[in-house]
């Protein structure tokens, strides 16, 4: 059998290096698409909640202000209690934090894997910084577990932000080098 080449440091660092990007575009993905998500929750909670609120103040005060209005006001309480009953069956409030946790999360992610990358890698050993990486994989493969995939809607927004410059940094302008800031 034919002995393979073992890769050499430099290979090997290149192979982290590209991970470790890997890594950080994924992350970044990840957190813009959990953020439009929750922006998602909040107004979905926003067009439940106010009205389920609004019509069981205007079911209370019909009822109260006259008998013959009874009626209207069981159907307006009646539609609040729906409007209720809908708003808790999807937690919207709840699923809206949680996409919020996962997208800051995901942005802890993105930033150890960019500067293990940038700041890091150069110094350390090859053991140590497939060390890293092994630690900033298993982070994010948790958070994967954990976080509810987002929709493909929330995924395109995040993706639109990300494409119009939601992510970037004037500190990595060419310019801004140039300058030596």
């Amino acid at each position: 059998m034919p002995e393979t080449a073992q890769p050499t440091e430099a290979e090997r660092r290149q192979a982290i290096s590209d991970e470790l990007e890997r890594l950080e575009e994924s992350a970044k993905y990840s957190a813009q698409s959990q953020f439009e998500q929750a922006k998602r929750w909040r107004l979905i909670n926003l067009w439940l909640g106010v009205p389920a609120s609004g019509l069981a103040a205007i079911a209370g005060a019909t009822a109260l202000v006259t008998a013959a209005g009874r009626v209207i006001a069981g159907l307006v309480a009646l539609a609040a209690a729906v409007l209720g009953a809908i708003l808790t069956t999807i937690n919207a409030s709840h699923r809206m934090n949680q996409a919020a946790a996962a997208a800051n999360a995901y942005l802890e992610i993105q930033t150890a894997a960019r500067q293990a990358r940038e700041i890091d890698l150069p110094a350390w050993t090859v053991e140590e910084a497939r060390s890293a990486l092994a630690e900033i994989t298993a982070r994010r493969d948790e958070q994967n577990k954990t976080a509810e995939p987002p929709s493909r809607r929330a995924y395109l927004r995040g993706k639109a932000n990300i494409d119009d410059g939601g992510q970037f940094y004037m500190v990595d302008t060419s310019a801004n080098r140039s300058e030596g800031r």
